[in-house]
């Protein structure tokens, strides 16, 4: 098979979804998702799936065998609007250790719009291939517009840090 583009493996129908992703951060050694389940069992499936089919490439392209992650993913339910938007912050601000750095304001929106590994693009109005992997009305409407988006965010720096956000 030869090599795709990013916009054609994303265009290939994949069939019924299993889960909606509503926010995501890839970072080099671990991996956010804000998952809403569309069936039964469709999260653990769809790590299942995705955590295998991962590996499988990884070990190919590396010529190597064998487990890439250890243990068990780990989830919560959050079903509570506070918690959801925690949620959208923490997983958007993980990149850059925000707990820890001191970073102004205008700084922060430069790093934060230039880190392709999130869906904070998404969010921030931004329009891009990897676009059709978020379902943005998986959660309810706490961001009206991308400057809504951006100002909640940057009311989530100014609030007493207890732990780094790695």
């Amino acid at each position: 098979m030869r090599d795709m583009t990013l916009a054609e493996l994303l265009s290939l129908d994949k069939g019924e979804p299993l889960v909606d992703i509503a926010a995501y951060c890839l970072m080099p050694n671990h991996f956010h998702l804000l998952l809403r389940q569309r069936k039964e069992g469709g999260i653990s499936k769809f790590m299942q799936k995705l955590v295998t089919g991962y590996t499988m490439y990884f070990n190919v392209k590396n010529d190597r065998t064998g487990a890439l992650f250890q243990g068990k993913y780990k989830s919560k339910h959050a079903g509570e609007d506070r918690y959801l938007k925690y949620l959208m912050a923490y997983i958007h601000l993980n990149p850059h250790k925000l707990a820890q750095d001191k970073i102004s304001r205008f700084d922060l929106d430069k790093e934060l719009e230039s880190y392709r590994y999130s869906s904070y693009a998404e969010y921030a109005g931004e329009i891009r291939p990897q676009s059709v992997l978020v379902t943005k009305d998986a959660l309810p409407l706490y961001f009206p517009t991308p400057k809504d988006f951006i100002k909640e965010l940057q009311e989530w720096l100014s609030y007493p840090a207890k732990d780094s956000l790695s």
